[in-house]
C-alpha cells in the first residue's frame, strides 16, 4: 500500500516528535497528529514555537519547518482517520490505579477506545500501528476489535515500539540504533519500512513477529533500568567502604562486554517508561505463574525506591534530624535534563517525604512551572492542595530559590547548574550550608573549598 496520508492519535511525548521527524523526512506524505485535548493541539499550533507543549532539543525547529506544509495538528479525529491509509496509536498507557492488576498492569482503556473509534469510522483498508508501549499480546486485542466490525474493511496491525530517550529524542529519531516493526502482513510491514527507509538504512529496520516486537520494548527498558539500579546498589556499598562509585563505574564501563552507558550513580531513575514497563513485565510474568522471573525484575523497582528514600533520609539526618520549618532549595524537578517531563521524577517523591517532615521547599527548574509542580504533588494525595501551596514555592530565578536556604538538593542534571556562581550562593545561605548532590554533577573539592558541607551519591 502506498502511503500518502498518516494519522497519529496522541499528541504527546512520543507522537509529537516522531511524527515531526517522519513529516520532515517524507515531504510527500501528509502527517496529521490528532488529540481530544483541544488545549494541547492549540499549543502545538501556536505561532511561537517556544510555547510547544513539549520541550525537546531540536523539536521546535523541525515543527517550524514542516507545520502547515505536510505536518498538521488537529482535533478532527474521525475525519483524519477516515482519510489516512496508516494510523499510529500513540496514546497514554499508564499503570492501572484500579481493579485487577492495580499498581502493575498497563491500563489499556485509551488504546481500546482508539481501536473502537477506528473500527467505527474506517470505510477503507487501514494499517494500524501500535506506537504506545503495550503488553505482549495487545495486538491480538486490537485485531479482535477491528476484525469484528461487521464491515469488509481490511485492517493490518503492526507493532512499532519507540526507543526514544527524552532529552535526545530528535537525535534518536534522526539516527536510530534500530527501527523495529512487528507484524503478520509483509505488505503492511514494507509500507511502514518504506516510510522509515527515507532516512534509515534498511539494515537497521528489523522485521519480527508482533509479539517479539512488543516484548522487545519492555525488555529494552527493563535492561536499562536494571543497569541504573545495579550501579545505585554499588553506590551505597561505596559510601560504607570509602570506594568512589565514579571510579568503579569507569573501571567496569571500560570492559567492552559491559560498556559505559547508564552507569551514572544517582538519586534513581524516573520518567514515564522504566517503572511502568518493568511493573508491566512483572505483572505479565506473575500472570503466567513465573514468580521467580517476576521477583527478579521487581527488585529493580524496589532498589530504585530505596535510593530515593535513602537520599531523603540522609538529608534529614544530616540536618540534625529535623527539617521542620527549614527551607530546602530543590534544583530541578524534571526527571532528567533537556525535557519538561516530570512523570515519576525522583524530585516529586523526595519533596513529598520532606514535606511530611514539615520542610519548606523552594523549587527551581528551567523548564517546569509552578502549575506542574503543584499538580505532581497534589496527584499523590498525601496532603491538601492548600498545604502543598503553602509549603512549596516555585521560582523563575535560581538565586532567589536558594537565598536563605538551609540546604540545596540537586534533583536534575541540568548543565546550567554547573555554571552558577557557587560562592555567591554560599554567601546567601544559612550556615552551615549543605549541598546534597543527587546527580553527582558538582566538583566535591571545589564545593568544600568554598565552605559547603557537600554530600553526593556513592562517595
Amino acid at each position: 500500500m502506498k502511503i500518502t496520508k498518516i494519522c497519529c492519535i496522541g499528541a504527546g511525548y512520543v507522537g509529537g516528535p516522531t511524527m515531526a521527524v517522519i513529516a520532515k523526512k517524507n515531504p510527500n506524505i501528509k502527517v496529521t497528529i490528532v488529540d481530544i485535548n483541544a488545549e494541547r493541539i492549540a499549543a502545538w499550533n501556536d505561532k511561537d514555537v517556544s510555547k510547544l507543549p513539549i520541550y525537546e532539543p531540536g523539536l521546535a525547529e523541525i515543527v517550524e519547518q514542516t507545520r502547515g506544509k505536510n505536518l498538521f495538528f488537529s482535533t478532527e479525529i474521525d475525519k483524519t482517520i477516515q482519510e489516512s491509509e496508516m494510523i499510529f496509536i500513540s496514546v497514554n498507557t499508564p499503570t492501572k490505579t484500579y481493579g485487577k492488576g492495580k499498581g502493575m498492569a498497563a491500563d489499556l482503556k485509551y488504546v481500546e477506545l482508539c481501536a473502537r473509534n477506528i473500527a467505527e469510522v474506517a470505510t477503507t483498508d487501514k494499517i494500524v500501528v501500535e506506537k504506545s508501549t503495550l503488553p505482549v499480546r495487545t495486538a491480538q486485542a486490537i485485531k479482535s476489535i477491528l476484525h469484528n466490525t461487521g464491515s469488509d474493511v481490511n485492517f493490518s496491525i503492526l507493532s512499532n515500539p519507540e526507543f526514544l530517550a527524552e532529552g535526545t529524542a530528535i537525535q534518536d529519531l534522526l539516527n536510530p540504533d534500530r527501527v523495529l516493526i512487528g507484524g503478520e502482513s509483509e505488505e503492511a510491514i514494507e509500507s511502514l519500512a518504506n516510510v522509515y527507509g527515507s532516512w534509515v538504512p534498511q539494515e537497521r529496520i528489523l522485521r519480527t513477529n508482533v509479539w517479539s516486537s512488543e516484548l522487545s520494548k519492555l525488555t529494552a527498558n527493563a535492561f536499562l533500568a536494571q543497569r541504573i539500579s545495579s550501579i545505585n546498589a554499588i553506590s551505597e556499598l561505596c559510601e560504607h567502604t570509602e570506594a568512589n562509585v565514579n571510579e568503579v563505574a569507569k573501571a567496569i564501563g571500560m570492559d567492552s562486554r559491559i560498556g559505559p552507558k547508564f552507569l551514572n550513580a544517582s538519586i534513581g531513575f524516573g520518567g514515564s517508561c522504566f517503572q511502568k514497563d518493568i511493573l508491566n513485565l512483572v505483572y505479565i510474568a506473575r500472570s503466567y505463574g513465573l514468580n521467580a522471573v517476576a521477583d527478579y525484575w521487581e527488585q529493580v523497582i524496589i532498589l530504585n525506591d530505596h535510593q530515593k528514600q535513602r537520599f531523603s533520609d540522609n538529608l534529614i539526618s544530616t540536618l540534625y534530624n529535623t527539617v521542620s520549618g527549614k527551607k530546602i532549595a530543590m534544583l530541578g524537578w524534571a526527571f532528567k535534563k533537556d525535557t519538561n517531563d516530570t512523570r515519576e521524577s525522583a524530585a516529586i517523591y523526595v519533596a513529598d517525604h520532606l514535606l511530611n517532615e514539615q520542610a519548606h521547599i523552594a523549587v527551581y527548574d528551567p523548564k517546569v512551572n509552578d502549575i506542574k509542580v503543584q499538580a505532581d504533588l497534589n496527584y499523590l494525595n498525601t496532603r491538601s492542595k492548600e498545604e502543598n501551596k503553602e509549603l512549596v514555592t516555585s521560582f523563575e530565578n535560581p538565586y532567589e530559590a536558594i537565598k536563605d536556604a538551609h540546604a540545596i538538593a540537586i534533583m536534575t542534571e541540568w548543565d546550567e547548574f554547573k555554571t552558577y556562581d557557587w560562592q555567591k550562593i554560599y554567601d546567601n545561605m544559612k550556615k552551615p550550608a549543605f549541598i546534597f548532590d543527587g546527580r553527582n554533577i558538582l566538583d566535591q573539592k571545589e564545593m568544600a573549598a568554598i565552605g559547603f558541607e557537600y554530600s553526593s551519591i556513592g562517595k
